[in-house]
């Protein structure tokens, strides 16, 4: 990486004198949610490529709002550049990151050694998935693994880094110090399972929440209502996700054939009625994430934009989300 590309990527980090109170990780996003700031995190799509000027391409935009930027890993069972190799392109250009692990495609010895390697990356984000069964993708026969589940795989990465032991009981003479997340689907069936099964997570160790997409602002809210009525919004921060819609055709494609997506009918016809949909799939997406920051208990929104990182950082200029937010960021390269 050359010196100019280094500069390019300085990460603009929130200046506290201390760390606040429970914070484990050295995180930026830990530093910002466990101060009551609201944060941004955003999706970085994989490149179909082995040429790091790809990924920092689609990283600009979304390093200029989001306190932490989203490696996929394999989404939807498809083949992309792999989530730990990301990691370590934006950790050394100073970005802070959220490695996605998926357990579908490795066991538990490669994973426990995949954080390790990652932990000495300096990634200091983890977000724990279950992951798309390999039917979903491009390579139905493909072998899948499952050795975890999300609520194990937290539990796993939780031992080592608390207890500093792998699941064998051997010990870490270094354990990983990683801000432990997961994810949540409150807008789909079983309704009322959905403030059980993200309890459990909170059990297992997860301490930040992403959520699919929410399209559907009411049905979030008595989630979030549910979520509040059990004490979970003082265990775990929970962080919306959010994304533009570019046409009524790719939302039902999207409501139909991606795992976890609820998109109302009438959000569906407002795009299709207007004449410049992708506009008015972004104007929806700033409106959702104003609307959702309003909600007791959201700490934060999780922008979602499938090969339209470009437009992360107008979407949340205009959202507003972060007026106000103190300290103001400054420009202090070489950390997370």
């Amino acid at each position: 990486m050359s010196e100019d590309q280094q500069l390019e990527f300085e990460p603009r980090l929130p200046s506290y004198d201390e760390p606040p109170p429970g914070h484990v990780s050295g995180s930026r996003l830990e530093r910002v949610l466990r101060s009551g700031h609201f944060a941004v995190t955003a999706e970085l799509n994989p490149p179909d490529s082995a040429d790091p000027a790809d990924v920092f391409e689609a990283a600009r935009p979304l390093a200029e709002v989001a306190d932490a930027i989203n490696a996929t890993d394999a989404s939807g069972a498809n083949c992309h550049m792999s989530s730990i190799g990301i990691c370590a392109l934006l950790t050394r250009a100073g970005h802070g990151t959220i490695y996605q692990i998926s357990c579908r495609d490795r066991n538990r010895i490669a994973i426990q050694g995949d954080v390790l390697g990652a932990a000495a990356m300096g990634v200091r984000n983890v977000l724990c998935l279950t992951g798309d069964g390999v039917g979903v993708g491009d390579q139905p026969g493909a072998k899948p693994v499952f050795d975890f589940d999300s609520l194990s795989l937290l539990r796993t990465i939780r031992t080592m880094r608390d207890q500093g032991t792998f699941l064998s009981g051997r010990r870490i003479t270094s354990p990983p110090r990683m801000f432990l997340g997961a994810a949540e689907n409150p807008c789909v069936e079983p309704l009322d399972w959905r403030p059980e099964r993200l309890a459990k997570k909170v059990e297992a160790g997860a301490e930040f929440i992403q959520t699919n997409y929410i399209f559907d602002v009411p049905v979030f809210e008595r989630f979030m209502a549910r979520v509040r009525d059990m004490g979970l919004e003082r265990r775990v921060f929970i962080l919306a996700g959010v994304g533009p819609l570019a046409s009524a055709r790719a939302a039902r494609w999207m409501r139909s054939n991606v795992p976890g997506i609820h998109i109302p009918d009438a959000v569906i016809e407002r795009i299709e009625k207007s004449a410049k949909p992708a506009e008015e799939g972004k104007r929806l997406c700033v409106e959702l994430m104003q609307q959702i920051r309003e909600i007791p208990g959201v700490a934060g929104v999780h922008v979602m934009a499938y090969r339209r990182e470009h437009e992360v950082s107008e979407i949340v200029a205009e959202s507003g989300v972060l007026k106000g937010r103190v300290p103001e960021r400054s420009r202090t390269p070489g950390t997370d």
